[in-house]
């Protein structure tokens, strides 16, 4: 790290589980371990954007942290609905945004809850900020014994080391776990292969497609790091596609010193996606894909991992489970509320066609989604994708006045630091 000034780098989680001061805890010691808390010239500040109605939690299941842990932050900021309310209130009261921006831009969902913890990390001057998940930790895992192979990750100190080695404007690493929802499916006469493959094509993107799923589910629903990255030293641009650069929002760094490179983000209401959204707007900036993998443990399976119990064999994904399914429902209604916008966005010459062959494809296969796995819902995932794409200009028009609002922001942020009167 250099030595000439000091890299004030934040720390954001959108959360809203109690797991996430341990999850905060097991980073800390990371980051001790790995020598970047005790770096003098690195200052470490904690934004949490939290929200009570996810999971039932009171205000104290993010806030009380132990001194001894919070030693190592030079600010820590608390982004709860007080808090963002009284910073709403501000700066409509100054002109900086009107009611209706405001509303917009911080409402609630994962997309304004991260927008919360951009805007408060542009208001201290952050350097660089890492987002990183409630569910995800700092280690990987691969299969390349009969046993499971476990690595610590170094994730805050890779990501620093690549922002100064190149100056990205973003720095995304890898994931390993449990990422995805699908379980594995024994296929019959109920269900075949062919019908599977033909839904999820139906709900699918440019990052979630068949042939990934495939070649995971026979993994039974585990994703392994793979030991050529892990012991590389590279980093690789993320590609062009469909004018997205495809990024993550956890073990995700962005570069906040330019700030025409920094971007908000959208969901549509109600839906996922706020990282894919970013995606769209990254087409002209330096995006890379950097060697550190975190945990994700999608099912809140494995939180053992963080007091040092390190099974030999994960545990195959399957339909047996209530919860399985449940969160498997979840996800397929998470992706078919964002897919038209997304559609929308960037293939508009065909978007009316293609979602007209979701609609053929998920009333050939939802049907026998629902009775393969004796869950009625699956079949709101039809009436969903008619009710987003009804609404898709709307939604369209909400990102654009997403963006332009934020460009409002930084602008009265960068007039407020030059202002004689900024404490």
């Amino acid at each position: 790290m250099p030595n000439e000034e000091t890299i004030k780098v934040g720390i954001g989680f959108a959360t809203g589980r109690k797991t996430f001061r341990k999850v905060l805890k097991t980073n800390i010691l990371s980051w001790r371990e790995g020598g970047v808390a005790q770096n003098e010239n690195i200052s470490l500040n904690l934004f949490v954007a939290y929200d009570l109605k996810y999971a039932n939690t009171k205000v104290t299941d993010y806030t009380n942290i132990p001194q001894r842990l919070l030693k190592d932050f030079d600010g820590t900021y608390f982004l709860g609905k007080t808090t963002m309310s009284s910073e709403i209130r501000n700066l409509v009261s100054t002109g900086a945004l009107s009611p209706e921006e405001a509303q917009l831009f911080f409402r609630g969902g994962y997309a304004g809850q991260r927008n919360m913890v951009l805007y408060w990390a542009m208001k201290k001057q952050m350097d660089y900020l890492l987002f990183l998940d409630d569910d995800e930790y700092p280690m990987a895992v691969t299969n390349t014994r009969d046993w499971a192979v476990w690595s610590g990750q170094h994730v805050l100190r890779s990501h620093l080391r690549y922002m100064l080695d190149t100056g990205a404007n973003i720095t995304n690493g890898y994931h390993c776990g449990y990422i995805s929802p699908i379980p594995s499916i024994e296929f019959n006469n109920q269900l075949t292969k062919e019908d599977f493959r033909v839904f999820i094509e139906a709900i699918s993107n440019d990052i979630i497609n068949w042939e990934s799923l495939e070649a995971l589910m026979r993994q039974g629903g585990v994703t392994y790091a793979e030991p050529s990255i892990l012991t590389g030293r590279g980093y690789e641009e993320i590609p062009l596609v469909n004018q997205c650069r495809f990024i993550s929002g956890s073990n995700l760094c962005i570069n906040l010193k330019d700030s025409t490179r920094v971007h908000p983000f959208y969901n549509p209401p109600g839906a996922r996606g706020e990282d894919t959204f970013l995606s769209t707007l990254l087409g002209d900036s330096k995006a890379l894909r950097i060697p550190c993998y975190t945990f994700h443990d999608g099912f809140a399976a494995y939180d053992q991992l963080m007091d040092g119990v390190l099974p030999i064999r994960l545990r195959p994904v399957c339909t047996d489970m209530d919860f399985v399914i449940e969160r498997f429902r979840r996800a397929c209604v998470g992706w078919v509320r964002y897919k038209p916008l997304l559609l929308y966005l960037t293939q508009r010459d065909t978007y009316e066609s293609q979602i007209e062959d979701m609609r053929l494809q998920l009333a050939a296969t939802l049907p026998k989604i629902t009775s393969y796995l004796r869950c009625e819902d699956f079949m709101d995932i039809s009436r969903e994708l008619d009710c987003y794409h009804q609404n898709v200009k709307l939604h369209a028009m909400q990102f654009q006045k997403t963006i332009e609002t934020w460009g409002k922001l930084v602008s009265w942020l960068e007039s407020e630091r030059k202002s004689p009167f900024m404490q």
